[in-house]
Order: structure tokens, then C-alpha cells, then sequence
């Protein structure tokens, strides 16, 4: 299973997805969007969002922290 998070370091939804993730043993890859420029445009891309965070599971974009699509997600992979 393949897991990205694209995150900032002031988004509290952030860091509850990340813990939550965590809390799931699921390793996951942590994108800081606030000063990457092309991170930011491939979440963009990947989701038509601007908001984090964004949680790519498997390629299954995920928008915010909505603990029922990523716990199917991940009971998925």
C-alpha cells in the first residue's frame, strides 16, 4: 500500500489524519505543501483541491479527514 499525505505544519486536520494514520501502523509519505511549489501543484492535480489535507491511498485521493473513506481504503488494499 502506497500512502502520501499532503500536509502543512499549521493544519490541525493534518495532524489528526497523520495520527490517525499512525495509530493504524499504515507508513505513510508526508508532502509539506506550504514551501514546495510542485508538491503543491501535484496535489492540485490530483485532487482539484487547494485545502489539505490531502491523503492519496493506492491513488484513491482522499480530501480532508474523512476517517470512513481511508479506513475503506485501507481495508481495501
Amino acid at each position: 500500500m502506497e500512502v502520501k499525505v499532503f500536509s502543512t505544519p499549521t493544519c490541525p486536520y493534518c495532524k489528526m489524519a497523520k495520527e490517525y494514520l499512525s495509530s493504524k501502523g499504515v507508513e505513510f509519505k508526508d508532502i509539506d505543501v506550504s514551501g514546495d511549489e510542485s508538491a503543491s501543484e501535484e496535489m492540485v492535480n490530483i485532487s482539484g483541491q487547494m485545502g489539505v489535507p490531502v491523503i492519496v491511498i493506492d491513488g484513491e485521493p482522499v480530501v480532508g479527514f474523512d476517517k470512513s473513506k481511508i479506513d475503506s481504503l485501507i481495508a481495501g488494499s
